[in-house]
């Protein structure tokens, strides 16, 4: 499995970016995937989910504001991020996951996923 993520880039507050996440065709049409993020001192977290039968997942403090979307014709995931705050800033991955019902019963657990991009790093400033 491949994940291949892109995008990334500084910011002002109340700025847009969108993250783009190029995966192997398999996980892609099989796996759930999804977009997680790291600051410095803290724990990974789940940002958004999207499960293989189309369900999404958000993390409370990006709902409203960020949209997880894919290209069929690409295998392409994507992250829509607008009004990006501080708090936001962190390297964001994408990942997959092969365990089944993931997508309902621990979506944004980080845990729950064995295949992983190298992250690009998203910083907004106030």
């Amino acid at each position: 499995v491949q994940l291949k993520e892109s995008g990334g880039g500084s910011v002002q507050s109340g700025g847009s970016l969108r993250l783009s996440c190029a995966a192997s065709k398999y996980a892609y049409n099989h796996y759930c995937m999804g977009w997680f993020r790291q600051a410095p001192g803290k724990e990974r977290e789940g940002v958004a989910i999207r499960d293989s039968d189309g369900s999404t997942t958000y993390a409370d403090s990006v709902k409203g504001r960020f949209t997880i979307s894919r290209d069929d014709a690409t295998t392409t995931l994507y992250l829509e991020m607008n009004n990006l705050e501080p708090e936001d800033s962190a390297m964001y991955y994408c990942a997959a996951s092969d365990e089944f019902g993931v997508g309902y019963r621990s979506p944004l657990r980080p845990d729950k996923y064995n295949y992983w991009g190298q992250g690009t790093q998203v910083t907004v400033s106030s």
